[in-house]
């Protein structure tokens, strides 16, 4: 369904698509113009509901005048993220009476169930790791 190729660079590291698209990547959180990996996760989250949500409230003739998001999370442990909260921002069409309501259903149906990659940090899943030369069985650390 997707891949992403991560390279080192002259500069640092980066993402790239299949489509040619460019995202720097910094582990320190220092570099100018740069995500760090949990930015980059913040922001898929933000992303898919966003996208998700837009076009099923315009579908049902709600196009909302402003939607935007900010996605949070406090890191509570060396490598362990606490509770990820999504904060809509939303302005609605003027003289739409019914947009609130319509907005709020396909967003909490976005947030439940629709949003890949809300899915995917709900639920248990596998990750694995492949090194030159193994058979792409990870053991415990």
């Amino acid at each position: 369904m997707a891949t992403v190729r991560v390279q080192r660079t002259d500069d640092g590291f980066e993402a790239v698509n299949d489509r040619g698209a460019r995202v720097a990547v910094d582990g320190s959180g220092e570099t100018p113009g740069a995500f760090t990996p949990v930015e980059l996760l913040l922001a898929a989250l933000g992303g898919c509901e966003l996208v998700t949500v837009e076009p099923l409230t315009a579908k049902r003739g709600h196009r909302l005048a402003r939607l935007a998001a900010t996605v949070h999370a406090d890191k509570v442990a060396t490598s362990r993220l606490g509770t990820i909260t999504i904060s809509y921002e939303v302005e609605l069409p003027e003289g739409d009476e019914k947009a609130a309501e319509v907005f709020e259903a396909v967003a909490r149906r976005v947030h439940k169930s629709y949003c890949t990659v809300g899915n995917a940090l709900k639920e248990p899943m596998t990750v694995e790791q492949v090194l030159p030369g193994t058979s792409g069985e990870s053991d415990s650390a």
